[in-house]
């Protein structure tokens, strides 16, 4: 199908009408306003888990609901799966402390204040937890006995922007992205100058050298591996609003080019990804409006869970890593989908 047939057909059925697509889409209304209390049971399947590709349909599971497990963020970011404590890591930037959902019990409580107005976290192949901190302008590890490690704050001698997400690879490298999001103002950071371009970064686990893999991006974002590790893909949340993809050749990337270029199937309006993440089948899952983008490896969307806030990051999750997490503004969402995360955390 042509892009922007499939653009067309996109918008017509998220604005009510029941239409067949080439690639057998579902059809589609307008979901009704929703009580998020859980309190008032909803009929399945889930109305806001919308196919727009036949693709789609193996994902959704017909018996299970988006929930919301808290509300009360300022802005929320960067969440991460502990499978040893079973519980997500997550940031709000603004309020400068990091919430910890567990999943046993439901609860909530404050997992690190104050948190540097920490941005994206992930967790190492050793466990320990790395943080991209905004107000502080680094990436740290947190160690087991609780002390901090700095990773990187530096290229080459002059400061970082603000690191924004980050990624590891299984030969222990640490991966990340420095946009200047935290030093725009003092709302989420400190305003600072722009020193550096804005790029995405190597951190070698043998020596700690620090080595600038791609600057060639307008304002790098959210980042993930494929599930092989031979790809890096890399949300731009500048002016290109698109993801991009480069082949992971040991400690460089090569051959860049456009992965995908969203639009908001809602309005046809262009959007960008904030974070990303990849399953094993080798799909990329955006917080992208209307609330989560699923893009297939030929850079299509074939799926959409629609939010009522705008969602930045997501992860998988759960026992079995088919539970996915969604951080959007003021709340974190979750819900199971046929298929797993790849990667650790």
């Amino acid at each position: 199908m042509q892009r922007r047939d499939f653009l067309t057909q996109s918008l017509t059925a998220l604005a009510g009408l029941s239409i067949s697509t080439n690639s057998g889409a579902q059809d589609l209304e307008n979901a009704a306003t929703r009580d998020w209390s859980g309190n008032t049971p909803l009929r399945y399947p889930d109305p806001d888990l919308i196919a727009l590709d036949q693709r789609f349909q193996r994902y959704i599971l017909f018996n299970t609901p988006i929930q919301r497990h808290h509300v009360g963020t300022f802005w929320a970011e960067g969440p991460a799966w502990n499978g040893v404590g079973r519980y997500l890591v997550w940031s709000d930037i603004p309020n400068n402390i990091q919430l910890r959902w567990i999943e046993d019990d439901n609860r909530v409580t404050v997992f690190r204040k104050p948190a540097g107005n920490s941005n994206g976290n992930t967790f190492d192949y050793q466990g320990r937890q790395l943080s991209c901190e905004h107000g502080n302008r680094r990436v740290v590890r947190y160690e087991y006995d609780g002390s901090e490690t700095v990773i990187a704050d530096k290229f080459e001698g002059t400061p970082l922007n603000s690191p924004n997400d980050v990624v590891v690879h299984p030969d222990g490298s640490i991966w990340f992205t420095d946009p200047p999001y935290g030093i725009r103002g003092d709302y989420e950071g400190n305003r600072a100058e722009q020193e550096l371009p804005l790029s995405v970064y190597r951190v070698d686990a043998a020596n700690g050298r620090i080595s600038r893999v791609t600057d060639d991006i307008d304002a790098p974002n959210g980042l993930c591996f494929s599930p092989d590790y031979a790809l890096l893909y890399v949300a731009n949340t500048g002016a290109g609003r698109d993801i991009k993809v480069w082949d992971v050749d040991g400690a460089r990337l090569r051959n860049g080019r456009v992965f995908a270029e969203l639009v908001n199937p809602v309005n046809g309006t262009r959007t960008s990804a904030d974070g990303i993440r990849c399953d094993l089948d080798g799909n990329i899952w955006a917080g992208a409006r209307p609330g989560v983008q699923v893009i297939a490896q030929d850079g299509d969307t074939i799926g959409v869970i629609r939010l009522p806030e705008v969602c930045a990051n997501i992860c998988f999750g759960g026992v079995k890593r088919n539970r996915l997490f969604m951080t959007a503004s003021q709340s974190l969402y979750s819900v199971y989908v046929g298929v797993r995360g790849a990667g650790i955390a």
